[in-house]
């Protein structure tokens, strides 16, 4: 079984899926229009140059996307992607470049657990937690107790 996040977007899943291939070093696998898909009617023109599915390969994960159309986009609360990344370097990277433009929730940095931590939420309006875990945090936790 794979547990695999589906964004929506309001119309810019393209640029954000293409935007998250170069930042997390992913391959876009699927990026299909609703013009593309095969149906016996055609789509709408409002809808037709939207995404209707995409496929973004990250390592072993797959993050998948569409465009919701207006009536039926709602903007994501109560979640967020996570990434857990190894090396606080490339978390800072990560970090920052899903930053700009967007709105910090937690800067990151140094917590109990993480060699780096910290939350936002992009340009497009995906909330991601960036965390950069101690190594063996855990098991130092469990002696601890």
């Amino acid at each position: 079984m794979n547990l695999n996040p589906y964004l929506n977007f309001e119309g810019t899943c393209r640029e954000a899926m293409e935007f998250y291939a170069e930042v997390l070093g992913g391959k876009i696998l699927t990026m299909m229009t609703f013009a593309e898909m095969p149906s016996d009617q055609p789509a709408s023109p409002e809808v037709r140059d939207l995404v209707a599915h995409a496929r973004l390969a990250i390592g072993d994960e797959v993050l998948m996307a569409s465009d919701a159309p207006a009536d039926r986009f709602e903007k994501p609360q109560g979640f967020y992607v996570t990434l857990s990344i190894k090396e606080p370097a490339e978390a800072e990277r990560v970090y920052n470049a899903l930053a700009e433009g967007g709105t910090v929730g937690m800067p990151l940095s140094e917590t109990f657990w993480a060699q780096k931590f910290g939350m936002l939420k992009d340009r497009f309006g995906t909330p991601w937690m960036i965390n950069c875990e101690r190594p063996n945090w855990q098991a130092q936790a469990s002696s601890a107790a």
